[in-house]
């Protein structure tokens, strides 16, 4: 049998499974690929929120990654919740080490969960943006997190451009800005600083969206370990987790998550 591309999430575990690694391997399934882990924290939440998070020890996660990258191998890798500046470093560090040369990362630089509750440290910032960026082939802010590493608040979708290039002075090779929390369509704006990609997609009237941006961040991966360039991998992952938020589904008293199988019931 063919041994179908191999892509690593780097991330938490969210026990309701709405996002973290559980949305991750979920979506790496749907699209094709095998996915592998490497848990950075746990935590226990539900549709709620997020009622505790433990980080594990750097040595713990050094040891996951290892383990795969040096027997399996991969050819992509998503990194997600990180919780502290010590696992933002530690992450940057095997991002860049042995094994991982040409090999696609994906961060989605998680600051809070969809209910607002804190998964990194805010003692992590500085890590995150002078060694995680830097490591990152595409990163993949929401509009918080690009105020949070930037400065720049967007209001508008004529402020994406902006907002694109601040995050690219900070060194991955691709932006791409969620313009999600905008009235209107949901725009996002793709860029290397030289390209442009405006990728739009309908909104839907469906408040279940729990693990959106982990579901992106991973079907990004997932496309380019199938071997696509950047925009076109981005622009399947948009058309993949929108229909993933069509298809979302209430679940606890709270937010549900969005479908990562609905294609598969298609």
């Amino acid at each position: 049998m063919p041994i179908p591309p191999r892509v690593l999430t780097v991330a938490g575990s969210d026990s309701g499974g709405g996002a973290g690694i559980q949305a991750d391997l979920k979506t790496m399934l749907a699209l094709g690929v095998h996915g592998m882990s490497v848990l950075t924290a746990v935590t226990a939440q539900n549709s709620r929120g997020v009622r505790g998070a433990w980080p594990l020890p750097a040595e713990v996660v050094r040891a996951q990654f290892r383990a795969v990258v040096d027997d399996i191998g991969v050819q992509a890798v998503k990194t997600g919740m990180l919780a502290s500046a010590e696992l933002v470093e530690t992450a940057a560090e095997l991002l860049t080490g042995p094994g991982m040369a040409d090999v696609p990362v994906v961060v989605d630089p998680v600051g809070i969960s969809k209910h607002g509750d804190a998964l990194l440290a805010a003692s992590a910032l500085d890590a995150v943006r002078t060694k995680l960026l830097p490591a990152a082939t595409v990163a993949t802010p929401n509009l918080d997190e690009v105020a949070w590493l930037t400065g720049v608040r967007v209001t508008a979708e004529a402020d994406l451009r902006r907002a694109a290039d601040a995050v690219l002075a900070h060194g991955p090779r691709w932006a791409l800005v969620k313009g999600g929390h905008l009235e209107g369509d949901a725009v996002d704006l793709l860029t290397d600083g030289t390209e442009e990609h405006w990728l739009r997609a309908p909104r839907h009237d469906n408040r279940h969206t729990h693990g959106t941006g982990c579901t992106l961040a991973s079907a990004v991966a997932a496309e380019l370990a199938r071997g696509r360039a950047v925009p076109e991998a981005v622009a399947a992952a948009k058309d993949y987790v929108t229909g993933a938020i069509a298809a979302g589904f209430p679940l606890g008293a709270g937010i549900g998550p969005v479908d990562h199988g609905w294609r598969l019931r298609s």
